[in-house]
């Protein structure tokens, strides 16, 4: 079996265009940063994902577009709530672009089953998860009939998105 490669290498790897779309409501609750975050700690996120952060400002300084869109549920998770507070201080701070799709305002695309990472158009890392939104694995796959889906319902789901700056999260009841 092959090694699947770091975020570290596809980054470096990756010439032109890094795309992510993620579509869960929640990810990772035991994450230190979200249990920190709920007990209103302030969270500096260049500090607290500096790989991340790293991995990120390089690839953009070498003119690489990175895009993220998330398709959320209004109102909005707690987990979501705090993946939209921290976006400005670690995704949009690297060098990310972020848009918003109400989950509401998708029914009519035609979206993969899975989270991914589409790099350069052509490869594609999708994250599998458990029920409570825990990473199980990914998997990485070369397939042109795969990344042109995924490229498709990225692109879709983009024009659709509201940027994040002018996106306004409807609170959790």
């Amino acid at each position: 079996m092959t090694r699947t490669p770091t975020f570290e290498e596809l980054f470096h790897d990756c010439q032109r265009t890094a795309v992510h779309l993620e579509m869960r409501d929640a990810y990772m609750k035991s994450d230190p940063a979200f249990i920190d975050w709920k007990a209103g700690i302030t969270l500096d996120p260049a500090e607290r994902w500096g790989d991340w952060h790293g991995i990120v400002t390089e690839a953009t300084s070498r003119g690489v577009e990175i895009r993220r869109a998330r398709v959320v549920s209004t109102p909005i998770s707690e987990y979501i709530r705090f993946e939209y507070d921290v976006t400005d201080g670690l995704n949009i701070a690297a060098g990310e672009d972020v848009r918003w799709l109400s989950r509401r305002n998708a029914t009519a695309l035609a979206l993969p089953g899975n989270d991914f990472w589409l790099f350069d158009s052509s490869l594609v890392l999708v994250n599998h998860f458990d029920g409570e939104g825990e990473n199980m694995e990914v998997e990485l796959t070369d397939d042109p009939e795969v990344a042109k889906l995924c490229e498709s319902a990225f692109e879709a789901v983009w024009a659709r998105a509201t940027r994040h700056a002018e996106f306004q999260p409807a609170e959790s009841a």
